[in-house]
Order: C-alpha cells, then sequence, then structure tokens
C-alpha cells in the first residue's frame, strides 16, 4: 500500500494531499505559505485509510520540500509537532517562536 502513495503540493488549495493508485483522496494537510516559512495547520487522513502511513508519507514529503525550498517551518498542527519531535532530522527546518 505504501508505494501506492503519492503525494502532490496541490498549490491550488494549500495544501499538501496523499492519493492512491485509484486517484482517491487519503489525507491532507492545509498550510499556509509565507516569506521564508510554512505553517502546517491541520493535517487530517480519511477515516479508511488511517494506519496504512498516510500522514506519515504526506510530513515527509512537505517537510523535503520546506528543505529544498529554504523554508522554515512552523507546527501548528498536533500531528507535525508530534511527528517533528520523533523525527529529529527536520529539527533544523524549525523556526523558534
Amino acid at each position: 500500500m505504501e508505494n501506492e502513495i503519492s503525494v502532490v503540493d496541490a498549490k491550488e488549495r494549500s495544501r499538501y494531499e496523499a492519493v492512491g493508485p485509484d486517484g482517491n483522496l487519503m489525507g491532507f494537510v492545509d498550510y499556509k505559505l509565507y516569506p521564508g516559512a510554512i505553517t502546517f495547520l491541520h493535517a487530517e487522513t480519511l477515516p479508511e485509510f488511517r494506519g496504512r502511513g498516510v500522514a506519515g508519507r504526506i510530513a515527509t514529503r512537505s517537510l523535503e520540500d520546506a528543505r529544498a525550498l529554504g523554508l522554515q517551518v512552523r507546527p501548528a498542527c498536533p500531528f507535525y509537532q508530534d511527528f517533528l519531535a520523533e523525527h529529529t532530522e527536520y529539527a533544523d527546518l524549525v523556526k523558534s517562536a
């Protein structure tokens, strides 16, 4: 299942979306872009896809994109706060308050 998840930046909706091989939405994270920073506001995995690593895939892709773009990260979403606490390889991205 994990290899069948595609994560895309749906810029027109200001969110990253995970979609399955059938094109169905599996989960998303809303974000707000600022000069030099991105705030992750709300992450959600649709109920039928929970427990399959969807949110983790979204977080990884969005944080890798933030790094590539030189953006600092503001984790307003509890999921992102927890994810960043567990994945210290992204600690350098976190913008201090």
